[in-house]
């Protein structure tokens, strides 16, 4: 049996099928959630934690349309009681004018040696949209080495929704180029919408718009 295309979109399907990860599971919710908008990029990260004696995988799938940008995360879970594995889903949807921030860090090594094209070997892509952060604190100090009073706490606020790291170590450095044309992609259809809004107009688009600001959670059993 194999995954059907995903809407206009068979290389997507084709990933999800060599990825082995809930390939049909995947398919039918980005098809739902797609509802007929053609994608104009995609992106598939998956991620491995060895945690004790446990095997965990996260895989993100990021899929872009003319009018929204589509997130869907899945773990796998073996519950305590060794039943069935489960997979924990989560979809959401974002219109493109939501989109606050696309940020794109990069790690260059030996940089005094660097050539016109020479990529990064990490890529860490931070995308914000509804006013979720991070804080990272830690204690305060002064100038004085001697000094031994309570200075309170210092740090910053970091404005996040999505953080999805890549390096080419470990994913290669195909998949590090994926992720930066995504950013790249996306970065330019954020800015674009940004403008239509601005204008008062609607972005153009061929098929049907995706649902916009849904975020939904499912919990699906599979062997």
């Amino acid at each position: 049996m194999s995954t059907r295309p995903l809407g206009p979109d068979p290389e997507l399907a084709d990933q999800l099928t060599r990825a082995g990860f809930y390939p049909h599971l995947i398919a039918d919710l980005l098809d739902d959630e797609l509802d007929g908008a053609p994608v104009q990029r995609h992106l598939l990260h998956l991620e491995t934690h060895v945690e004790r004696a446990e095997v965990h995988r996260h895989a993100i799938i990021l899929v872009l349309t003319r009018e929204s940008l589509v997130i869907v995360h899945v773990d796998d879970h073996q519950p305590e009681d060794h039943s069935e594995p489960v997979a924990n889903v989560s979809v959401e949807t974002v219109a493109l004018p939501r989109l606050d921030s696309v940020v794109v860090s990069a790690v260059y090594p030996r940089p005094h040696e660097h050539r016109p094209g020479q990529g990064p070997r990490e890529l860490t892509v931070g995308i914000a949209w509804s006013g979720g952060s991070r804080l990272d604190l830690g204690p305060a100090g002064c100038a004085d080495p001697q000094c031994d009073a309570d200075h309170g706490y210092q740090g910053q606020m970091v404005r996040e929704d999505l953080v999805l790291r890549v390096s080419a170590d470990a994913d290669g450095t195909d998949h590090l180029n994926d992720a930066r044309s995504f950013a790249r992609e996306l970065r330019r259809a954020t800015r674009d919408a940004a403008w239509a809004s601005a204008q008062g107009e609607r972005p153009d688009h061929s098929g049907p718009a995706a649902p916009r600001g849904v975020a939904r959670l499912v919990r699906g059993n599979h062997r």
